[in-house]
């Protein structure tokens, strides 16, 4: 079972184009929703994020307040590293469950050559070494910040920052096998999915096509 990797900067629209892979049969493995599965009350993660930066970091229900997290580790890159420390081995372990690369079996009426690993921080971590070819959702910047403001009502200068803390967008293309430009319409973006769908599918991705 061959892994594709797919990234993109923070508002490019890689879940988009991850949810239109997915409506044709794609198994996709979201490392941000595992990012924050292994956080939920009662996980040994929280814990130790609580124990480090205060009983302050919790919700009055006891769930993690991710934006009092973000603005200190954002603010702070020796906090940003031991959280970075913490939990990317645990979200590691469990991207690669959810991939059928450890004991789960990959299901045998599983109608696909390839699964999908949809991740902002892919080419950041070594994530990436779990992949056998890597997509990139590109837009430009100014569009990134333009729908991370939109989206997320987070202000310029916080959104600038956490570009800042991703890989460069000239990088992410040198290291992309394929890109999908997410600038054209919907209706473009969609043959695009459906095109590389079909090279994937019938492996002549390890041809070079």
């Amino acid at each position: 079972m061959r892994v594709i990797g797919l990234t993109g900067g923070i508002g490019s629209g890689k879940s988009t184009v991850a949810r239109l892979f997915q409506e044709l049969g794609v198994h996709a493995v979201d490392a941000d929703i595992i990012a924050r599965e292994v956080v939920e009350p009662g996980t040994p993660a929280l814990a130790r994020i609580a124990g480090h930066f205060g009983e302050t970091i919790l919700t009055a229900e006891g769930a993690l307040n991710r934006a009092a997290l973000r603005r200190i580790v954002f603010e702070t890159p020796s906090e940003r590293a031991w959280l970075e420390k913490l939990l990317h081995p645990v979200i590691r372990e469990e991207i690669r469950r959810q991939l059928w690369l450890g004991d789960e079996p990959v299901p045998a009426d599983y109608p696909h050559q390839y699964v999908l690993l949809v991740s902002p921080l892919l080419l950041e971590t070594d994530q990436y070494q779990l992949t056998d070819e890597v997509i990139v959702v590109d837009v430009p910047v100014e569009t990134q910040i333009e729908r991370t403001m939109g989206r997320d009502q987070n202000d310029r200068d916080q959104v600038e920052r956490i570009i800042a803390a991703q890989i460069p967008r000239e990088e992410r293309l040198q290291k992309a096998d394929r890109v999908i430009d997410n600038t054209q319409p919907m209706a473009a973006v969609k043959d695009s999915v459906r095109a590389l769908h079909a090279i994937l599918d019938t492996g002549l991705a390890d041809q070079g096509s």
